[in-house]
């Protein structure tokens, strides 16, 4: 994809972020604690602040969307008020239109940053819809619908990024494959192929791709999972993705950092994401999905959207080579 690609789509430390920006398209994840714009988020037992299992059973040829999900994840679309965090910067973000990306270009957004995002051209419905909030902030939203296993495409997505925002400074690679099967014995070629190119493939195309645009203080942000450290048997594949993202990051961080380029990475545990309704849960498993952690819930995305910030953020100048795990109390490592 070239020129006409179409453009027409504080903290973890500190707090949850305050509520504001009532602008979303889909609604929060049912049982979410609502808040009006410009509430403080209250105080109270974290158990019981989102939707906790049993969960409808429910399906989606993938790539799922997020807007038919029962309930719609809450990526901070009617919570998240920014505060000129990354006022001016410019972010590209893959898997932009849904889940954990989703909440880190909205949170991005709404710091002041313009926003790239990538997704599956099938996932065009959910990319409309977070661009809208994009634009809702004030700032640019660039579409960059794709297949990032193919490698031309990663390329030429990033020089469209940079190009349409003006420059680039942020990367988040995020975006994800992940179907879940009982043996190694059911995971096919085109399987494994499909998980490596996306979850590895990809991550390293888009970073060499990016790289010469990334000035002095610039951050690279992986997604990489609990999984990395503790891999569920159904998702072996995945698994050993997530665990080389790890050292991805630790490793790359290594490479960047004479250049003035922080890479760190974030490990979620299980997120209620298009994801796990697009075949990353056994159907049998997904009603309990989240119900075996401390929390006994699991996340919602709009519960990461800090995390992206705060790791983006250049006052974090001393943060590089980091995971920071996200898991509802299963631990990380």
């Amino acid at each position: 994809m070239a020129d006409d690609i179409d453009t027409t789509r504080r903290d973890m430390f500190r707090g949850l972020a305050a509520a504001g920006l009532a602008s979303a398209v889909a609604g929060p994840a049912i049982g979410a604690v609502p808040m009006d714009a410009g509430e403080t988020a209250q105080l109270g037992n974290p158990q019981d602040r989102y939707v906790k299992p049993p969960f409808q059973q429910q399906q989606q040829p993938w790539p799922a969307l997020q807007s038919k999900m029962i309930p719609v994840p809450d990526c901070g679309e009617k919570s998240y008020r920014g505060s000129g965090r990354l006022k001016g910067r410019k972010a590209l973000v893959t898997g932009g239109d849904s889940g954990i990306g989703r909440a880190a270009v909205i949170a991005y957004a709404r710091e002041g940053a313009d926003v790239a995002i990538n997704y599956h051209p099938h996932e065009e419905p959910d990319a409309q819809d977070v661009a809208k909030l994009i634009r809702q902030a004030g700032r640019k939203a660039v579409l960059l619908p794709g297949d990032i296993r193919d490698e031309a495409f990663c390329g030429q997505m990033v020089e469209s990024a940079a190009r349409q925002l003006g420059g680039l400074d942020i990367l988040v690679s995020n975006a994800a494959y992940q179907h879940s099967v009982k043996s190694i014995m059911e995971i096919t070629t085109e399987q494994l192929e499909q998980t490596m190119k996306t979850n590895i493939y990809a991550m390293f195309w888009i970073a060499k791709a990016a790289i010469p645009h990334l000035p002095a203080g610039a951050a690279i942000i992986c997604t990489t999972s609990i999984n990395a450290q503790q891999p569920v048997p159904e998702i072996l594949d995945y698994a050993c993705t997530k665990g080389a993202i790890m050292i991805f990051v630790r490793g790359l961080a290594k490479q960047m950092i004479d250049k003035g380029i922080r890479v760190n990475g974030v490990a979620p545990g299980p997120f209620w994401t298009p994801l796990q309704v697009g075949g990353g849960q056994l159907p049998e498993r997904l009603p309990q999905f989240g119900a075996d952690t401390p929390m006994k819930r699991p996340g919602q995305p709009a519960e990461l959207a800090s995390v992206y910030v705060e790791l983006a953020d250049a006052r974090s100048s001393y943060t590089t080579g980091q995971i920071y795990g996200e898991t509802g109390g299963v631990g990380w490592p």
